[in-house]
């Protein structure tokens, strides 16, 4: 599974509502589920609202889910590809 860490920011949409982030975060791990893959959400202190870190089978599938999640107008999002220690001793093997 590709992992990736997303650093998410409310619109002003989303900051009006902020009330009902938490119903949102959920209904967004469902969704996550739907299309084979898991979300797990952190709300933060600072420059970012939240971060999530998000696990699909292959980056497709992941974009589709981020561009569902900021169809809806709650969020802005910066993603990122993230890479465990295994993955990474691999990629430097390569080298």
């Amino acid at each position: 599974m590709a992992r990736f860490v997303s650093l998410l920011n409310w619109t002003d949409q989303g900051a009006k509502s902020a009330a009902d982030t938490v119903d949102r975060a959920e209904a967004a791990q469902k969704v996550a589920a739907e299309m084979g893959g898991s979300l797990e959400i952190y709300w933060t202190m600072g420059q970012y609202d939240m971060i999530a870190i998000t696990e699909f089978a292959d980056d497709e599938t992941a974009v589709a889910f981020l561009a569902k999640v900021s169809s809806l107008g709650n969020v802005r999002s910066q993603t990122m590809r993230a890479f465990d220690a295994d993955s990474v001793r691999s990629i430097m093997g390569k080298m």
